[in-house]
């Protein structure tokens, strides 16, 4: 997210957390189902990686709030944060992507990236990422909850 210069600590901290509410408004569609969830892991997989990273399983969980998802690739499982829920599309499939990649390269070596670079949105989804995990680390601002600046 580009920013002018000018703008103050709390100024950037109040637009960026504008923003990422705007966003998430404008391109969060209905949860998806488990099965729904499934379906479009398989989609994502025959789209960018020939089908070769075939899931068992495909699930929201919601014991993982350090991490985005996670795949255990023996098992073929894939778990999705539950925080994922409202994001938009494209964050979600880079998620999906990312765990399906782990189906057929684990780590994060120069394999795993390469094979996900197949993913053409990517870096946009990675930046949307960190924008909210820095807008979850900014304190409650002034005015931020109908309070008046003085």
């Amino acid at each position: 997210m580009l920013i002018p210069a000018r703008m103050s600590k709390a100024e950037e901290q109040r637009w960026v957390t504008v923003m990422l509410a705007k966003l998430a408004a404008q391109e969060s569609k209905r949860v998806l189902g488990d099965a729904e969830l499934t379906e479009r892991a398989e989609r994502l997989s025959a789209q960018y990686f020939d089908g070769r990273a075939r899931p068992a399983t495909v699930r929201w969980v919601t014991n993982q709030n350090t991490r985005w998802g996670s795949c255990t690739p023996a098992e073929g499982s894939i778990r999705l944060s539950h925080r994922l829920q409202g994001m938009p599309e494209y964050v979600i499939d880079y998620v999906l992507c990312h765990e399906l990649a782990h189906l057929l390269v684990p780590g994060h070596g120069t394999d795993f990236w390469r094979l996900l670079e197949a993913y053409p949105r990517t870096e946009r989804a990675r930046g949307y990422l960190e924008g909210v995990v820095a807008a979850g680390r900014l304190p409650h601002l002034p005015g931020s909850r109908g309070d008046r600046e003085d």
